[in-house]
Order: C-alpha cells, then structure tokens, then sequence
C-alpha cells in the first residue's frame, strides 16, 4: 500500500551544539531563506531554512566510495549523512565558502554523469556537497549509465 500522495516536503533536521555557527553558514554564507518556525524561551531554539526541491538519494556503501573517489573525497568509515546542494555555480559556492572558515574536503570537480562536484566540512559534523548540473535530466537521461534501479542491469 502507498500513499494517496507523495510527501509535500522533506526536512533534514540537524541536531547542532554551534546553533549560531550553522545558522550563519546555511542562511547568512549559503543564502538559504529563513520562514518563521515555533520556539519557545532561552535555549529552545529552532531555523527552518528553505533549500529550494529536496529529493532523498539512497545509495549503496559502494556508490558512496565510488563517489567519494570520483570528487577526491575523503572516505568515512560507517554509514554517513551528507547534505548535497544544487548550486548554479560550484567555484563560488566553494569560493564562499572557504571564506567563511569551512574547509574544503574535494575542490570542484567534473564528473562522468556531468555536472560539477565540491565538498566541504559543514557546521555540526556535516559534509556539505555543492553540486552544478551541467545537462538537464532530459539530456542526461539517455547517456551510458543512467537508468532508475527499476531498469538497471544486475
């Protein structure tokens, strides 16, 4: 049985001890807007932020190391969780970034399912992928590699 509708929206909630450090980064550094969100007094304390379409990538350990090796990332041991962005420049993302005292994990690279990848440490233990779309999903969608799980050859 599936739902009469998908789901409207997906929040990533990211528990932090620096709240003022990812606020800054993630609405001041990024740019994301802010929408109101309920809190209470003192250290309750809460941003909604708003990141533009959200899709969830569910992905094996080895695609994940294969990514890793393709934007010269660090590998992690253990499941992880990563915030991936879409930006409409990968360099300035990284650029802006770096500025404001992240580090940088992998400098920005073209990969084979053409777009362009950087990652960062983000605030509250997060690496932070900047992604540039270098072909639309129509474009993509014919060349070697791209299928739904559905269609892939196993």
């Amino acid at each position: 049985m599936t739902l009469l509708q998908p789901p409207r929206q997906l929040r990533l909630i990211i528990e932090t001890d620096d709240f003022d450090e990812a606020v800054r980064f993630y609405r001041d550094v990024l740019g994301m807007p802010e929408q109101p969100a309920f809190g209470t007094d003192g250290d309750d304390r809460v941003s909604i932020l708003h990141a533009g379409t959200a899709t969830i990538e569910l992905a094996t350990r080895t695609h994940v190391r294969a990514i890793d090796a393709i934007e010269n990332a660090p590998t992690v041991d253990g499941p992880t969780l990563r915030i991936a962005l879409e930006v409409t420049d990968t360099d300035q993302a990284v650029a802006v970034s770096r500025e404001s005292g992240s580090e940088v994990l992998a400098p920005p690279t073209e990969t084979p399912f053409k777009t362009i990848n950087a990652r960062i440490q983000g605030p509250a233990g997060w690496q932070v992928t900047f992604f540039q779309e270098l072909e639309t999903l129509h474009q993509r969608q014919n060349n070697q590699g791209f299928a739904t799980d559905h269609n892939r050859a196993r």
